[in-house]
This record gives structure tokens, C-alpha cells and sequence, in this order.
């Protein structure tokens, strides 16, 4: 029996209309990342995250269990679960997170702000006011709860006179530039994908990479919003050697995704072709999308390959240091050895 669409949709979109996002987090837990970085809170320009790194890891453990129940009895008993999770947060059961992973996905958000730093861009965040950016339940067609959230998450914005905004992730960056215009009166937030700021930037290359690297283009970012040259450029200014794969660009490859909680077992099917494809480069993979990543990550473990964020390079290249949790090992004569898993 295959999963009941209606019911886990509508668990998500409850979630979004009562607690401010399709899995609920805490507010600490979505703004821990930021620890130690020193942004100035609140400004003019702000990095916004839209919480999507922040909930890949809810999500991986959401898809699990969902894999585990396609084609199960258990489905019948769905729309109870609905109907609980209106008085009981059930993501809270139902998506319980592995703490590499959020360390993991929190270090990307802390190589982006390095990246800008190192750039010297001038920026701030909204920390604990920051919120969801809705896309999921837009990517799935619910229109009017979508328009609800987009008007809330818009006047947060504007009540801290923030003007522009820099994004980490091409969900958010769709969202905030091409969508929520078509939702919100009096639209006029200025946004760029912080690769779009950094490729526009002075920015040098403090260490080469000295690699071949393979390119997983988000089907968001490459057929939406054109940022398609701008993490080539990047990678290529800090001496990386690119390797094209089997569809690439606009003509990308969809990574499964961002349907793996509703259809698990074809969305694995459809990450495992593009991670094939990847990997048939025989360079390294890096993706630039959350949801992409997270999807190319558990297609990989069958393959004896990875697949990692592309900011762990670039922060390497540009600002010449390793953080905590950065997959790579980088020699004396800055050749990157064996990648690790961090499953």
C-alpha cells in the first residue's frame, strides 16, 4: 500500500500554519550554527537561511521512517496521525536526528558566513526571528497556506528594515526572489544566493585546489534562477580543474528530491541514476543544494563515493582554514586525500 499523500502533506502543511514550518524546530537549534561567528544581529542586509540546511537532517530521518512504512498496513492509520499532530508536534517523534548529520549541515551555513566575511561583505541575521521560508509546501502546490506563511515571514523582514538578502540555498533564493513577489503586496526585498555575491566579489584564493571537481547543478538554482557560472567560475579561480557530467546546466539531472517523504523509494531510485552519472567523472562530487545533497549522500554510500557541499571547498580555497566537521583532508602540498563519510 503506498503511502497516504494526502495525510503526510497534510501533517506538514498543519505543522506550517501552527508552529511556522513544515518540522518544527526549536529556535536554538536553528540558530547554533551561528555561534562564535560574531554577525551583527539584525541590518539592512542579512543572511537568510529559510532554516534549510537546518532541517535536511529532520528531513533525511523523516524520509527514513516513510521508506520503512511505504507498502505497510500501518499506512491504513495515517490520517489519525493527522489528526494527533494537530494537538502533538509528531515530527518530534518522527524525525529524530542523527547529531553528525546536524553538525554536519550546520558547518555549511558556517562556511558560507567565512566565505562572506572573507569577502568582506557587510551583513547581518535575524536570528531567533528568523523563519521558514514555506517551500516545500509550495513546491507541492498548496497555495493559499504558502501565501498565509510568505506574508508572515515578508513583515518579519520588513519590521527589522532589512532591504536586501542573501540566501544559502537555491529553495530559499526561488522562494524570496522569483515566488514570494507573486504572493506579497509592495514586494521589493533585493536577493542573491551568497555563490551570486561571492563570484561578484574581490575575493582571492588563499589556498589552490589543486582537483578535479564534478558539479551537481540544483535543477532549482540552473533552470530558475540562472546560477549556473557563478560556482563554476569560483571553483575554477580557486584552481579547481572542472569535469562535466551526463547532463549538466539547465539540462541538469533532478536528485530525487524534493519528494522523498512522499514517494521514498522513487525518489532513491532517481538519485542513485544522477549519483551514477556523477560519479562516473571519476572527480570529486559536490553539490550546492541541501535537498540535492541529501539525496546524493545516501545514493553514494552504495557506491563507495561521496558527495559533499561545495562551500566545504570553497572555504578551504578562499579562507585558507579546515572547520570542524569539513570532510576533506588537505596535504602540505595541498592535494586533497580520501574523502570521509560522515554517514
Amino acid at each position: 500500500m503506498a503511502l497516504p499523500t494526502k495525510h503526510v502533506l497534510g501533517i506538514l502543511v498543519d505543522n506550517l500554519l501552527k508552529r511556522g514550518s513544515v518540522l518544527k524546530l526549536s529556535p536554538r537549534t536553528t540558530v547554533r550554527w551561528a555561534q562564535g561567528l560574531s554577525i551583527p544581529r539584525g541590518g539592512k542586509t542579512v543572511i537568510y537561511t529559510g532554516h534549510m540546511y537546518q532541517l535536511i537532517p529532520a528531513v533525511s530521518a523523516l524520509a527514513a521512517q516513510m521508506a520503512f512504512f511505504e507498502n505497510s498496513w500501518i499506512t491504513k492509520f495515517f490520517a489519525l496521525g493527522r489528526f494527533a499532530n494537530k494537538f502533538i508536534n509528531l515530527a518530534w517523534f518522527m524525525a529524530r536526528t542523527d547529531s553528525r548529520e546536524t553538525e554536519y549541515y550546520n558547518n555549511v551555513l558556517r562556511n558560507i558566513v567565512q566565505l562572506l566575511q572573507a569577502a568582506k561583505v557587510d551583513f547581518g541575521y535575524l536570528y531567533e526571528e528568523e523563519m521558514y521560508s514555506g517551500a516545500l509546501v509550495h513546491d507541492e502546490g498548496v497555495d493559499d497556506a504558502f501565501k498565509q506563511h510568505a506574508r508572515r515571514v515578508v513583515e518579519v523582514f520588513r519590521r527589522n528594515g532589512v532591504k536586501s538578502v542573501i540566501t544559502t540555498d537555491p529553495h530559499t533564493t526561488n522562494m524570496l526572489r522569483s515566488v514570494y513577489p507573486e504572493y506579497c503586496e509592495n514586494y521589493d526585498l533585493e536577493v542573491k544566493s551568497y555563490l551570486e555575491v561571492l563570484a561578484e566579489s574581490k575575493v582571492e584564493a588563499l589556498r589552490p585546489l589543486d582537483l578535479d571537481m564534478t558539479i551537481h547543478d540544483s535543477c532549482v538554482y540552473a533552470r530558475y534562477e540562472d546560477v549556473v557560472m557563478e560556482p563554476r567560475r569560483l571553483v575554477a579561480k580557486a584552481g579547481a580543474t572542472i569535469s562535466e557530467p551526463e547532463n549538466a546546466g539547465k539540462l541538469t539531472h533532478c536528485c530525487g528530491g524534493p519528494i522523498e517523504s512522499f514517494f521514498p523509494g522513487k525518489a532513491q531510485a532517481i538519485a542513485t541514476k544522477r549519483m551514477e552519472q556523477l560519479a562516473a567523472t571519476g572527480a570529486n562530487v559536490v553539490a550546492m543544494c541541501p535537498i540535492c545533497l541529501v539525496n546524493l549522500k545516501h545514493a553514494a554510500r552504495s557506491m563507495n563515493t561521496d558527495v559533499v557541499d561545495i562551500s566545504d571547498y570553497l572555504v578551504e580555497a578562499y579562507c585558507g582554514t579546515k572547520l570542524p566537521g569539513s570532510p576533506h583532508v588537505v596535504s602540505n602540498s595541498h592535494q586533497y586525500n580520501e574523502v570521509i563519510t560522515h554517514g
